[in-house]
């Protein structure tokens, strides 16, 4: 209460330690909470792109598919789709196929990398897939395929044209067969649409001569239950030799970026808390020099050094939740409206459409915000707080006289 009172009698040089407090709050939280919210549409806009959430198959597939994928073809029911797909929190468990080959068209011929889907599931598994031309996958049309954008400007396609498919069976024959292009697709990354096409998971079959899937790619109803999910699936399958991956063992990119904007923040938070610290630093300071003469009183009436030293300490630590506090309402509600009015961003490398932005708060955020003005302003109270408890008596009394 002391401390409360001090602070408002000094108010001209407390309200500019609490507004350098508020204004680092402010700034750590719409900086943080622009960060949290581009970390969550890029890991939502990775699973939503064909990633999932929970990949199921055969331990090795994802070292040594690529060598030899039909050693690691499996049927649906040895992966426990069924089983897998009445659990509650999964939506689908969609069946894919890798496989290479060559496409050709009039006189065209490239090479592509394919993938033998579910049309209906894949709609689950892949909602923000970009068709930039025709339409997507349906399973009435068994020949119908999509082709990535650039694959089909190499070739010269366009929607409706036919086009074969040749690829290597497991014997090591040949097989070709003839499908129909009824749509371009487009992702963030052009070079895997120049040689990218997606086909019905029976095709893909019947050109391979296959009957099995290289893995299931489970979608969640909501991204937060991977962790206990893929817990209850490893404890409830392990003795199948199956193996379940989680998406975030697979998004490399999106790991990276994590890591490399977590850095950026913490920086941010180092500059905001150097700047506090200086801040009350410089206002405890003046308000021990100007409350020199009041000091050596208290010394003298019989006060001890550490309460002195308190004293301090509590009117810098008053200062900080203060300003904390006003600075996580006043971030807050500046968070709110700018998400309201929109952040225009300019399109990323490899789309040609931008986006909106926004800024996601979360309580922890606010937390973090709030602890590091507490932690500042009490760092920066310690050395005018000790400096006030070791003045000499007879020289504090001295002072301005």
């Amino acid at each position: 209460m002391n401390a409360f009172r001090n602070i408002v009698r000094q108010y001209r040089r407390s309200l500019f330690g609490i507004s350098a407090v508020a204004f680092g709050v402010i700034a750590l939280l719409l900086t943080a909470g622009f960060v949290e919210w581009i970390f969550w549409a890029a890991r939502e806009g990775t699973i939503e792109e064909g990633l999932g959430h929970i990949h199921v198959m055969r331990p090795g597939y994802l070292e040594n598919g690529q060598a030899d994928p039909y050693k690691y073809l499996t049927p649906e029911s040895a992966l426990r789709v069924p089983a897998i797909e009445k659990l509650p929190a999964v939506r689908t468990a969609a069946p894919r196929v890798a496989f290479t080959g060559l496409v050709s068209h009039g006189e065209t011929t490239l090479s592509f990398i394919g993938e033998g889907v579910s049309p209906e599931k894949e709609r689950i598994l892949s909602p923000s897939l970009q068709i930039s031309a025709g339409r997507n996958l349906t399973p009435e049309d068994a020949k119908g395929i999509l082709l990535g954008r650039g694959l089909a400007e190499n070739l010269g396609a366009k929607v409706g044209d036919k086009v074969v498919l040749m690829a290597t069976t497991p014997s090591g024959g040949f097989n070709a067969v003839e499908a129909n292009v009824r749509g371009l697709f487009s992702t963030v990354s052009k070079a895997y649409d120049d040689s990218a096409l997606r086909v019905p998971l029976p095709l893909a079959q019947h050109l391979l001569r296959i009957s099995g899937v290289h893995l299931s790619i489970l979608v969640l109803d909501e991204t937060a239950h991977t962790a206990n999910m893929l817990k209850k699936l490893r404890a409830d399958f392990k003795d199948t030799g199956i193996q379940f991956v989680p998406w975030y063992e697979l998004a490399d990119f999106y790991n990276k970026t994590v890591t490399l904007m977590s850095q950026q923040v913490m920086v941010v938070e180092l500059i905001i808390a150097m700047v506090i610290i200086l801040s009350i630093s410089n206002t405890m300071t003046m308000n021990v020099l100007e409350r020199t003469s009041e000091i050596g009183t208290c010394l003298a009436i019989g006060r001890r050094r550490l309460q002195i030293l308190r004293q301090f300490v509590y009117e810098g630590l008053t200062i900080g939740l203060i300003g904390g506090a006003l600075g996580v309402l006043v971030g807050w509600l500046l968070a709110a409206l700018i998400s309201w009015i929109g952040i225009p961003m300019p399109p990323p490398p490899g789309m040609t459409e931008g986006y909106t932005g926004a800024i996601m708060l979360t309580p922890g955020l606010a937390a973090q915000a709030f602890l590091l003005a507490l932690a500042t302003t009490l760092l920066a109270s310690i050395y005018p707080a000790w400096r006030a408890s070791r003045m000499e008596i007879v020289d504090a009394l001295r002072h301005q006289r």
